[in-house]
């Protein structure tokens, strides 16, 4: 089964000017990216929290989100991440984001995979670690495709991109995580991004997405950053700072209880 939509490449010029019209970093937000049978598929085949292996250490900056990157040979889950890092797909990216080099997909999924977020989840706003730390490349590309069926906004979880300088704290869009829409975002020293504010789901309603970053040997001088972990920064000023605080005594008892 293929799983990307047909249509999607021969769209790559319109794709294309969207992408590079966006400022001061650059976006694209795309729904329908799969064809119906295979959306409802990967979400029919989407593992609950409670089987398999899934990491939900929380951090300061992030509480009640869970990952899973490990799956079956030939399982619906892992031929879709095979054919979003498939030759055909890299290209397409690399054409409506003009980047200079051949992206290269990092079939480890470091980082990246399934994500599921349950009620209180957040992912405060940052920029991503700018080198994979084993193969040292340049991550240059996000690319997210949501799962969430009847998707409310009540229930928050939008997917929040900011501009952030010295002079401003500014909230460019916000992209609801709704069922087969698929998101790519340059990944950059000025690319804030996160969830910041709570789930407020139902406890059978969780936020689910399928995650893949693409990385280069290189990047352009202008980008060039020391190596750096992920980079966090509180929009949210003294609420922001209690949420911090509450999720930080959180991850510390889990790391407790661990030893």
């Amino acid at each position: 089964m293929k799983y990307v939509k047909p249509e999607i490449f021969s769209r790559r010029d319109e794709l294309r000017k969207s992408y590079q019209s966006k400022t001061p970093f650059r976006y694209l937000v795309i729904d329908n990216i799969f064809n119906e049978d295979a959306a409802k598929e990967v979400h029919e085949q989407y593992p609950e929290i409670k089987q398999g292996e899934w990491d939900g250490t929380t951090y300061i900056d992030q509480k009640n989100k869970f990952q899973k990157r490990d799956f079956e040979k030939n399982s619906c889950m892992q031929n879709v991440f095979d054919e979003l890092n498939s030759d055909e797909f890299l290209q397409w990216l690399n054409y409506i984001t003009d980047i200079e080099e051949p992206l290269i997909a990092d079939p480890s999924l470091f980082g990246g995979g399934l994500h599921q977020s349950i009620n209180g989840a957040f992912l405060n706003v940052h920029v991503d670690y700018n080198i994979h730390p084993e193969t040292k490349f340049h991550r240059r590309l996000n690319v997210l495709i949501y799962m969430n069926q009847s998707w409310k906004e009540e229930y928050e979880g939008h997917l929040e991109l900011w501009e952030i300088n010295d002079h401003e704290k500014r909230l460019l869009e916000k992209i609801t995580p709704k069922f087969n829409r698929f998101v790519v975002f340059e990944t950059n020293e000025i690319s804030f991004h996160g969830h910041p504010k709570p789930l407020n789901t139902p406890a059978n309603v969780s936020r689910k997405s399928l995650a893949t970053y693409y990385y280069t040997k290189t990047r352009p001088s202008s980008e060039e950053a020391e190596e750096h972990n992920t980079l966090y920064i509180n929009i949210e000023g003294a609420k922001g700072s209690i949420k911090r605080f509450k999720s930080g005594v959180k991850a510390f008892l889990e790391r407790v209880n661990l030893k």
